[in-house]
């Protein structure tokens, strides 16, 4: 980011993911656009940090925000277009909903979008740079990792109340060893993406 505003770069948006990789719950895609001088303790290391704590950034994220968006995506759309493609529109979607936020603020869109290690992706006209590791390497990336991150754990939360045998709560949807044990016992349950689960044993 530095380097892009030390290129006279106003504006920086940026875009990550949420849970492509586990058998059940939506993916995830947040963007977030950040002031400048923003510089929120905790951000570029919210994968070594607790739970509680990525809460209490998340709040602090989504207040500092100029303005983000959400993309959801749940999993019969991911099994009908594939996990990529449902990155892919869900990015989109959270694109979409941040320049509504911006419009109404009476703020032009950012000079240009980072986004994590995607590539042919709609940004409805904003530019992009794709990084590798950016949400290691960009504050606005890791910003958006940890609204992406911190609303799909809220979701996935709220399943495991109603679904309490998949224990979500504590695996979030991925494939821990009690997950794929209750897929043996219980089977499939309504969230669990189908064309992600072909490898385990799950009772008919």
């Amino acid at each position: 980011e530095k380097i892009l505003y030390e290129k006279g770069i106003v504006s920086i948006c940026g875009i990550d993911e949420a849970g492509r990789g586990p058998l059940a719950g939506p993916v995830v895609v947040a963007c977030s656009l950040m002031p400048k001088e923003s510089m929120i303790e905790g951000v570029n290391d919210s994968k070594k940090i607790s739970e509680k704590k990525r809460e209490k950034i998340y709040e602090e994220i989504v207040q500092e925000a100029i303005a983000y968006g959400v993309g959801i995506i749940d999993q019969e759309e991911i099994d009908k277009i594939n996990i990529l493609n449902a990155t892919k529109k869900g990015l989109t979607i959270a694109i979409r909903q941040m320049e509504e936020k911006l419009e109404e603020k009476n703020i032009k869109k950012p000079d240009v979008i980072l986004v994590d290690a995607l590539t042919g992706i709609d940004t409805l006209g904003i530019p992009y740079k794709s990084i590798i590791h950016g949400d290691a390497i960009s504050y606005s990336i890791a910003c958006a990792s940890i609204i992406a991150k911190v609303t799909r754990d809220r979701l996935m939360m709220e399943y495991d109340k109603a679904m309490p045998q998949y224990h979500f709560a504590a695996n979030k949807g991925y494939g821990s060893a009690e997950h794929i044990e209750a897929l043996a016992v219980y089977g499939a349950s309504p969230i669990h993406r189908r064309s992600f689960i072909t490898h385990f044993k799950v009772k008919e």
